[in-house]
């Protein structure tokens, strides 16, 4: 059985990865619970809790096959105000060291998480060969990853460095990052406290709404095929774009609780991106992936699986 590290693996994609797949390979989930919360994992999965920033704690997992990478600073709001320095650190020094960690120890494949921030307000639909401008702090560390994943694997080509550039991804197990999570999430933990959810301007912008599922799934087409893929970066999304008030109509239908979206002038001024939508015939392509979940599907999931008692903190602004 093929053995494999997750790292942030009791966050949100990374618990679905380990849960999705327990039964397929021996993984082992690494994470520093800052953003994670142990509840995530199924009770029979090997957790260690330790940070990948240190070569050290690495060590504790043996060896593997490949690793998983979602660990490091997951948000653009997580580098505002005096976030901003601990986010750059964490995010660039916890890559760089499971890159090294992974090159001395023999793994095949590091797959990693990449993010759609790249591409800022790009004509739509997005594609990996656009030209991409990083629009906040969060993209810029996250393209760092793609150009040192292409050195590293100048150097060590056995060793294929696979990014995945994660569209909107919402689903369960989101709790523990609390004002950072997605905004269906949000959206969702708002209208079951009987709360209004808040958009910003009229609603109209849309992102590529991907169900977890669906992102694990991109990793594990990543992990298996056969194809040498080098240093290639991926889309992971659905295709299609979804309006916020979209989103709300879904959410409204499901709760049915008469509560409605309070909508506000946009308060992000600058970078504010207003569509997001991937193209994805690259990744089916090359590795057969395919959109499982409908949207419907996938919030209907989220309001009957609440669990409000985990969340961290209350939900608040976000980027919308």
């Amino acid at each position: 059985m093929k053995k494999v590290l997750i790292t942030g693996g009791a966050g949100f994609i990374g618990s679905n990865f380990c849960n999705i797949n327990k039964d397929k390979y021996e993984v082992t989930a690494l994470d520093n619970l800052f953003l994670g919360d142990e509840k995530n994992l199924d009770p029979d999965i090997k957790f260690i809790k330790g940070d990948a920033c240190k070569m050290e704690d690495l060590d504790k997992v043996g060896p593997v096959d490949y690793v998983v990478h979602l660990a490091g600073t997951s948000s653009a709001p997580m580098f505002m105000g005096d976030g901003l320095i601990k986010g750059y650190m964490n995010s660039i020094e916890s890559f760089i060291t499971v890159l090294e960690w992974a090159s001395k120890n023999g793994v095949k494949k590091v797959v990693y998480a990449s993010t759609s921030s790249l591409y800022g307000n790009n004509p739509l639909p997005l594609v990996e060969t656009q030209e991409v401008t990083p629009i906040n702090h969060y993209a810029v560390t996250k393209r760092m990853y793609e150009y040192s994943s292409a050195c590293y694997n100048k150097v060590n080509p056995d060793m294929d460095i696979i990014g995945f550039r994660f569209m909107s991804v919402y689903g369960p197990n989101e709790e523990a990052k609390g004002q950072f999570a997605n905004l269906v999430s949000q959206f969702c933990w708002d209208m079951a406290r009987g709360l209004a959810p808040v958009i910003y301007g009229d609603g109209s912008q849309t992102r590529d709404f991907t169900n977890v599922r669906d992102v694990v799934q991109g990793l594990t087409l990543a992990i298996e095929t056969d194809k040498k893929l080098g240093a290639d970066v991926f889309n992971i999304g659905t295709g299609r774009g979804t309006s916020l008030n979209e989103i709300i109509e879904a959410l409204e239908k499901a709760f049915n609780n008469g509560i409605k979206a309070k909508y506000i002038e946009n308060p992000v001024k600058e970078g504010y991106v207003r569509g997001q939508n991937a193209d994805i015939s690259k990744i089916q392509e090359v590795l057969g992936y395919e959109p499982t979940v409908k949207l419907e599907d996938g919030i209907k999931e989220q309001v009957e699986n609440i669990r409000l008692d985990r969340i961290r903190q209350t939900s608040s602004d976000n980027l919308r």
